[in-house]
């Protein structure tokens, strides 16, 4: 399971702020997860449950942000939502298209009680 890691490293970025900033703890933090991030949302929330526990992020609401898939046609250059990766294009048909948004896992941002 994957999306442990990726909870530890959540962690290790809003500890990293936290400590910076002189933060005590975080109220909520939105993460952008693309649809073809090959995140499993429910495990990922479940391992944040674990991890943070007695942390700056104990209690934090965590928001999912959904990013769809974008793709561009290599052969005529349109842009189109991307269902999978092996989507044609639906203008042309062609099958060689560059993957421009909808893989990326991102913190957003962190709201945070500094009291």
């Amino acid at each position: 399971m994957h999306e442990l890691s990726i909870a530890e490293q959540i962690l290790d970025i809003a500890n990293e702020y936290s400590e910076r900033e002189n933060v005590k703890a975080v109220q909520e933090i939105e993460l952008e997860i693309g649809s073809l991030s090959g995140i499993e949302v429910d495990a990922l929330t479940f391992a944040l449950d674990v991890v943070t526990k007695n942390t700056v992020l104990h209690n934090a609401k965590v928001t999912i942000i959904d990013v769809p898939a974008r793709a561009r046609c290599e052969s005529c250059s349109h842009e189109f939502l991307l269902e999978d990766f092996f989507s044609p294009c639906p203008e042309c048909g062609a099958f060689q298209t560059e993957t421009i948004q909808g893989q990326e896992l991102r913190v957003k941002s962190l709201i945070v009680n500094d009291g």
